[in-house]
Protein backbone atom coordinates (compact mmCIF):
# COMPACT_ATOMS: atom_id res chain seq x y z
CA UNK A 1 0.00 0.00 0.00
CA UNK A 2 2.59 2.45 0.88
CA UNK A 3 4.93 1.87 -2.27
CA UNK A 4 2.00 1.80 -4.47
CA UNK A 5 -0.41 4.32 -3.28
CA UNK A 6 1.69 6.70 -1.73
CA UNK A 7 1.99 9.22 -4.70
CA UNK A 8 -1.69 8.79 -5.35
CA UNK A 9 -2.67 9.39 -2.05
CA UNK A 10 -0.21 12.58 -1.18
CA UNK A 11 -0.97 13.95 -5.15
CA UNK A 12 -4.61 13.38 -5.64
CA UNK A 13 -6.00 12.65 -2.51
CA UNK A 14 -4.84 15.53 -0.37
CA UNK A 15 -3.71 17.67 -3.65
CA UNK A 16 0.14 18.32 -2.46
CA UNK A 17 3.15 17.86 -4.05
CA UNK A 18 6.56 15.73 -4.94
CA UNK A 19 8.22 17.02 -1.82
CA UNK A 20 5.23 15.56 0.53
CA UNK A 21 5.35 12.59 -1.17
CA UNK A 22 9.14 12.44 -0.06
CA UNK A 23 8.34 13.07 3.35
CA UNK A 24 5.69 10.69 3.45
CA UNK A 25 8.18 8.02 2.03
CA UNK A 26 10.55 8.84 4.98
CA UNK A 27 8.47 8.36 7.32
CA UNK A 28 7.72 5.26 6.03
CA UNK A 29 11.39 4.66 6.06
CA UNK A 30 11.64 5.99 9.49
CA UNK A 31 9.36 3.59 11.24
CA UNK A 32 11.47 1.06 9.85
CA UNK A 33 14.37 1.88 11.16
CA UNK A 34 12.59 2.92 14.53
CA UNK A 35 12.23 -0.70 14.50
CA UNK A 36 15.55 -1.67 13.68
CA UNK A 37 16.85 -0.31 16.23
CA UNK A 38 14.60 -1.28 19.25
CA UNK A 39 14.41 -5.02 18.12
CA UNK A 40 17.69 -6.27 19.49
CA UNK A 41 17.25 -5.62 22.84
CA UNK A 42 13.41 -6.53 22.51
CA UNK A 43 14.57 -9.61 21.21
CA UNK A 44 17.09 -10.53 23.64
CA UNK A 45 13.95 -10.78 26.31
CA UNK A 46 11.17 -11.87 23.98
CA UNK A 47 11.09 -14.63 22.15
CA UNK A 48 10.81 -14.09 17.99
CA UNK A 49 6.95 -15.47 17.86
CA UNK A 50 5.19 -12.53 19.70
CA UNK A 51 7.27 -9.91 18.37
CA UNK A 52 6.53 -10.79 14.57
CA UNK A 53 3.13 -11.44 15.43
CA UNK A 54 3.02 -8.07 17.28
CA UNK A 55 4.37 -6.61 14.18
CA UNK A 56 1.98 -8.56 11.72
CA UNK A 57 -1.09 -7.06 14.30
CA UNK A 58 0.31 -3.52 14.00
CA UNK A 59 0.08 -3.99 9.80
CA UNK A 60 -3.48 -5.10 9.90
CA UNK A 61 -4.36 -2.12 12.84
CA UNK A 62 -3.17 0.10 10.70
CA UNK A 63 -4.93 -0.79 6.84
CA UNK A 64 -8.10 -0.87 9.06
CA UNK A 65 -7.47 2.94 10.36
CA UNK A 66 -5.63 4.14 6.57
CA UNK A 67 -9.00 5.34 5.16
CA UNK A 68 -9.86 7.72 8.08
CA UNK A 69 -5.90 9.09 8.88
CA UNK A 70 -5.05 9.19 4.79
CA UNK A 71 -7.71 11.88 4.58
CA UNK A 72 -6.89 14.06 7.53
CA UNK A 73 -4.09 15.44 6.33
CA UNK A 74 -0.14 15.42 5.91
CA UNK A 75 0.47 14.79 9.33
CA UNK A 76 -1.63 12.04 10.18
CA UNK A 77 -0.40 10.06 7.12
CA UNK A 78 3.05 10.31 8.13
CA UNK A 79 2.18 9.20 11.81
CA UNK A 80 0.45 6.06 10.05
CA UNK A 81 3.38 5.53 7.30
CA UNK A 82 5.76 5.27 10.49
CA UNK A 83 3.42 2.90 12.21
CA UNK A 84 3.27 0.75 9.04
CA UNK A 85 7.24 0.47 9.00
CA UNK A 86 7.38 0.28 12.45
CA UNK A 87 5.18 -3.22 11.87
CA UNK A 88 6.76 -4.08 8.84
CA UNK A 89 10.28 -3.77 10.36
CA UNK A 90 9.11 -5.98 12.96
CA UNK A 91 7.84 -8.76 11.02
CA UNK A 92 10.76 -8.94 8.66
CA UNK A 93 14.36 -8.64 10.78
CA UNK A 94 13.78 -11.68 12.74
CA UNK A 95 13.07 -13.45 9.93
CA UNK A 96 16.54 -14.43 8.98
CA UNK A 97 17.68 -15.82 12.46
CA UNK A 98 14.55 -17.68 12.49
CA UNK A 99 14.62 -19.22 9.76
CA UNK A 100 18.94 -20.43 11.22
CA UNK A 101 17.42 -21.55 14.06
CA UNK A 102 14.90 -23.66 12.36
CA UNK A 103 17.09 -25.82 10.26
CA UNK A 104 20.90 -27.03 10.19
CA UNK A 105 23.41 -25.50 8.52
CA UNK A 106 23.32 -28.06 5.66
CA UNK A 107 19.69 -27.36 5.52
CA UNK A 108 19.30 -23.80 5.36
CA UNK A 109 19.58 -22.90 1.39
CA UNK A 110 16.44 -25.60 1.15
CA UNK A 111 14.53 -23.48 3.87
CA UNK A 112 15.69 -19.37 3.05
CA UNK A 113 15.21 -20.65 -1.04
CA UNK A 114 11.15 -21.62 -0.56
CA UNK A 115 10.99 -18.38 1.84
CA UNK A 116 12.08 -15.84 -0.71
CA UNK A 117 9.91 -17.25 -3.16
CA UNK A 118 7.36 -17.44 -1.37
CA UNK A 119 7.71 -14.08 0.33
CA UNK A 120 7.90 -12.87 -3.21
CA UNK A 121 4.82 -14.57 -4.34
CA UNK A 122 3.09 -12.79 -2.16
CA UNK A 123 3.99 -9.27 -2.96
CA UNK A 124 3.46 -10.58 -6.92
CA UNK A 125 -0.26 -10.72 -5.76
CA UNK A 126 -0.55 -7.88 -3.18
CA UNK A 127 1.23 -5.40 -4.84
CA UNK A 128 -0.46 -5.42 -8.60
CA UNK A 129 -3.67 -5.83 -5.96
CA UNK A 130 -3.14 -2.40 -4.41
CA UNK A 131 -2.86 -0.55 -7.27
CA UNK A 132 -5.70 -2.00 -9.07
CA UNK A 133 -7.98 -2.18 -6.21
CA UNK A 134 -6.60 1.81 -6.14
CA UNK A 135 -7.52 2.21 -9.64
CA UNK A 136 -10.70 0.75 -10.03
CA UNK A 137 -12.36 1.13 -6.30
CA UNK A 138 -10.37 4.02 -4.46
CA UNK A 139 -8.27 4.43 -1.41
CA UNK A 140 -10.92 3.24 1.52
CA UNK A 141 -11.96 -0.55 0.02
CA UNK A 142 -8.15 -0.94 -0.91
CA UNK A 143 -7.08 -0.20 2.31
CA UNK A 144 -10.20 -2.55 3.52
CA UNK A 145 -8.67 -5.78 1.00
CA UNK A 146 -5.36 -5.59 2.26
CA UNK A 147 -6.33 -5.12 5.91
CA UNK A 148 -8.32 -8.04 5.32
CA UNK A 149 -5.37 -9.99 4.04
CA UNK A 150 -3.04 -9.54 6.56
CA UNK A 151 -5.65 -10.21 9.67
CA UNK A 152 -5.69 -13.33 8.05
CA UNK A 153 -2.45 -14.11 7.19
CA UNK A 154 -1.95 -12.82 11.25
CA UNK A 155 -5.02 -15.47 11.83
CA UNK A 156 -2.55 -18.51 9.80
CA UNK A 157 0.37 -17.74 11.88
CA UNK A 158 -1.41 -18.20 15.01
CA UNK A 159 -2.73 -21.47 13.99
CA UNK A 160 0.06 -23.01 12.20
CA UNK A 161 3.09 -21.47 14.04
CA UNK A 162 3.40 -23.76 17.38
CA UNK A 163 4.04 -21.67 20.25
CA UNK A 164 6.41 -23.81 22.14
CA UNK A 165 8.71 -24.06 19.29
CA UNK A 166 11.48 -22.25 20.90
CA UNK A 167 11.40 -24.63 24.05
CA UNK A 168 12.72 -28.00 24.06
CA UNK A 169 10.22 -30.69 23.15
CA UNK A 170 10.38 -34.09 23.96
CA UNK A 171 9.59 -36.78 21.56
CA UNK A 172 10.44 -40.28 20.29
CA UNK A 173 12.05 -41.62 17.42
CA UNK A 174 11.43 -44.90 16.97
CA UNK A 175 12.76 -45.41 13.49
CA UNK A 176 16.38 -44.78 14.81
CA UNK A 177 18.35 -47.41 16.30
CA UNK A 178 18.76 -46.66 19.95
CA UNK A 179 22.66 -45.76 19.36
CA UNK A 180 21.70 -43.19 16.47
CA UNK A 181 23.90 -40.12 16.87
CA UNK A 182 20.62 -37.72 16.75
CA UNK A 183 19.38 -40.13 20.30
CA UNK A 184 23.02 -39.54 22.20
CA UNK A 185 21.87 -36.57 24.23
CA UNK A 186 18.41 -38.02 24.73
CA UNK A 187 17.71 -39.69 28.19
CA UNK A 188 14.50 -41.58 27.05
CA UNK A 189 14.39 -44.86 25.25
CA UNK A 190 14.53 -44.21 21.21
CA UNK A 191 13.85 -40.34 22.53
CA UNK A 192 14.97 -36.94 23.69
CA UNK A 193 13.86 -33.47 23.73
CA UNK A 194 14.75 -30.01 21.91
CA UNK A 195 13.73 -26.78 20.34
CA UNK A 196 11.47 -27.60 16.93
CA UNK A 197 13.99 -28.11 13.93
CA UNK A 198 12.94 -28.73 10.33
CA UNK A 199 15.27 -31.81 8.77
CA UNK A 200 15.32 -35.09 7.01
CA UNK A 201 14.42 -36.81 10.90
CA UNK A 202 11.44 -33.79 11.71
CA UNK A 203 9.87 -32.99 8.71
CA UNK A 204 6.94 -31.31 10.57
CA UNK A 205 6.67 -29.38 13.75
CA UNK A 206 3.54 -31.03 14.41
CA UNK A 207 5.84 -34.41 14.65
CA UNK A 208 7.55 -32.81 17.83
CA UNK A 209 4.64 -31.55 19.72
Amino acid sequence: MVIVNTVVIVQAGLGLGQSQVALALAAFGGGSMLAALILPRLLDRVPDRPVMLAGAAVLAAGLIAGPFLTTAGLPALMALWVTLGLGHSVVQTPSGRLLRRSALAEDRPAVFAPQFALSHGCWLITYPLAGWLGARLGMGPTFAVLALISAASVALALAVWPAAEEEPIPHRHDDLPPDHPHLREGSMDRGHAHPAIVDDLHPQWSRLA
